[in-house]
């Protein structure tokens, strides 16, 4: 069995846990990071994230992730978990900065 990692969501009242491979998580972590970071202070809006972290990726890894926009927000929410990412208060659509 391969290595996973336990992915949360810091919503209150939710308490479920996504497992998934470690290699997606560090390659989708690394690439919303970079994303984020581009970014600048104003934030990355959550709905242009999956497309960002996409053009980041090469080809053959994104066919080898599966769905782009479900990995990203699984890890983008354990990273918010971990301090790692944080929501701009009072941006109107969700924006993310570095923590």
């Amino acid at each position: 069995m391969s290595d996973k990692v336990a992915c949360r969501t810091p919503t209150k009242g939710r308490d479920g846990v996504t497992n998934i491979p470690r290699w997606k998580y560090d390659i989708l972590r690394l690439a919303i990071l970079e994303s984020v970071d581009a970014a600048g202070p104003a934030g990355l809006r959550f709905a242009d994230l999956a497309h960002e972290v996409g053009a980041r990726l090469e080809d053959e890894l994104r066919g080898r992730l599966g769905s782009i926009g479900w990995h990203t927000t699984t890890v983008k929410l354990e990273m918010e978990v971990r301090g790692e990412l944080r929501r701009l208060p009072g941006s109107g659509a969700q924006r993310l900065v570095l923590a």
